[in-house]
């Protein structure tokens, strides 16, 4: 299959041709460094983070009877930017008495924890909004020259009138915008938007030829995205929120300047809670490192990447338990075949896998293949046929590494690596106990059988019988 992504601009789902053969370039709007990340700011991280790793994967494709095709095989740049100055973050160091740029600074370092924490790979570049104002002079300057910006007293604005199409992304008419922004003075229309907002006493400025201010944040993106991925790029991606006004706005200032801009537009459902989208406004944030004192990252990360990326995830502790059990099954197969028949390498993704992601990141549908990868492979072990469930461990290990949560990637064991000895001792002293019960029913020694389950209960292990055999998991504290 060819993979087919849903592009907001055209409202289809649209085969995915990249510009330059062999390669993929993509920018994602990253984090306004503010405050402490919450789930909801980093499951954009990770939903295109499994575009990035699918668009590279060059493994083979199984089928039943063997090797079908493989991968894409794309060399993948990935743009991550950071928005390091903007009102709110001004606003935020100022009611801590704290300089603008160390709050950035400190709050940019905890995204960035939190990528690592879960497993989002690096991007090629991560850009700041600070490192890039000389581009974004040019870039005012080539739209003024085009007629599609004025200065104003120190302000430089884009006059949405001059350009036909604006309003295309989002399906906004021009007499129903409202840019949202603060007021600035000298605008011509109430609907143009702020690239350049002249310097107020005791804000950052930078010189440009129309006087002292600082970037507007529509005028970030693209002055970065070009910068670094050239005047056209494969696919630009974000949170839903911002498909207006930030990413109607970025349209307008590139095709405005003579971009051709993002030939693909994909854009993530939220996490919500009780319905509401998830934010700071609302005081319904759960922070990442409180999230990571309920479950490990491997498993939250398994449980945002787990929606379809375009749908809204509703978070609950429900939902995270659930999820977390689900990934433990995952894991818990690999590992019982690790210790079975030795390393287990990294093989092929399966047909249905593959065509699941190919179908616009199908992910639920890709989870479903390897969870039925792990029911064969359990029942494979079962009967003894250690070498059918070492080649099905290989295909979940690719099917995972795809997904960022195989559970033998030396990320997950180095970032717990007494965890990893822990779970894999645990695995063997509960084995052990499992054939004892196993024994014991066998033997039509109820007494003894239910001794040992109450045993493990007891421990804080949870026994079920599945009809493709015994699995065990760590009962999740409350």
């Amino acid at each position: 299959m060819t993979l087919r992504l849903y592009d907001t601009a055209t409202r289809e789902v649209r085969d995915f041709a990249p510009l330059i053969p062999g390669t993929a370039s993509v920018y994602l709007c990253g984090a306004t460094v503010q405050g402490v990340p919450h789930i909801g700011h980093v499951r954009s991280g990770i939903a295109f983070d499994v575009l990035r790793r699918w668009l590279a994967y060059d493994g083979p494709v199984d089928g039943p009877d063997g090797p079908v095709g493989a991968g894409a095989g794309l060399d993948v740049l990935f743009i991550r930017n950071v928005t390091d100055i903007d009102d709110k973050i001004l606003t935020k160091a100022a009611e801590h008495g704290r300089p603008w740029w160390e709050w950035a600074a400190t709050h940019e370092r905890e995204f960035t924890a939190a990528y690592d924490a879960l497993g989002v790979l690096p991007p090629s570049a991560e850009p700041r909004a600070t490192g890039f104002i000389t581009q974004m002079i040019e870039y005012m300057q080539r739209l003024i020259e085009r007629g599609h910006a004025y200065a104003a007293e120190g302000n430089v604005y884009f006059d949405v009138r001059s350009l036909p199409e604006y309003g295309s992304l989002s399906g906004h008419k021009l007499d129903d915008v409202h840019q949202g922004e603060s007021a600035g003075t000298g605008k011509r229309d109430p609907r143009d938007f702020t690239l350049w907002k002249a310097s107020k006493p005791g804000e950052p400025s930078w010189p440009t030829p129309w006087g002292p201010g600082r970037p507007g944040w529509h005028l970030e993106c693209s002055a970065m995205a070009t910068s670094l991925l050239g005047p056209e790029f494969d696919i630009h991606c974000g949170g839903m929120d911002l498909v207006f006004p930030h990413h109607e706005n970025e349209i307008a200032q590139s095709h405005g300047a003579g971009d051709g801009f993002a030939q693909y537009w994909l854009h993530n459902g939220w996490v919500t809670m009780s319905g509401e989208k998830m934010s700071k406004s609302l005081g319904n944030v759960v922070a990442i490192p409180e999230m990571l004192k309920k479950v490990r990252p491997v498993e939250l990360r398994y449980y945002l990447g787990s929606a379809h990326y375009r749908s809204m995830l509703e978070y609950s502790d429900e939902a995270l338990t659930e999820a977390a059990t689900g990934y433990r099954r995952i894991e818990s197969f690999v590992h019982r075949v690790a210790d079975r028949t030795g390393p287990v390498p990294v093989g092929g993704v399966t047909a249905d896998f593959a065509a699941a992601l190919d179908d616009d990141l199908g992910v639920p549908a890709a989870l479903a293949a390897v969870h039925n990868a792990v029911r064969e492979g359990n029942t494979a072990l079962a009967h003894g046929d250690d070498a059918s469930a070492a080649r099905i461990a290989a295909q979940v290990r690719a099917m995972t590494a795809v997904l960022g949560t195989d559970p033998l990637d030396p990320h997950w064991n180095d970032a717990g690596a007494a965890d990893d000895a822990a779970h894999t001792a645990l695995d063997v002293l509960v084995g052990a106990e499992l054939q004892r019960r196993a024994d014991a029913r066998a033997a039509k020694d109820w007494t003894v059988a239910d001794q040992v389950r109450d045993r493990l209960a007891a421990a804080g292990v949870e026994v079920t019988d599945t009809p493709d055999g015994v699995q065990w998991a760590l009962q999740q504290k409350d």
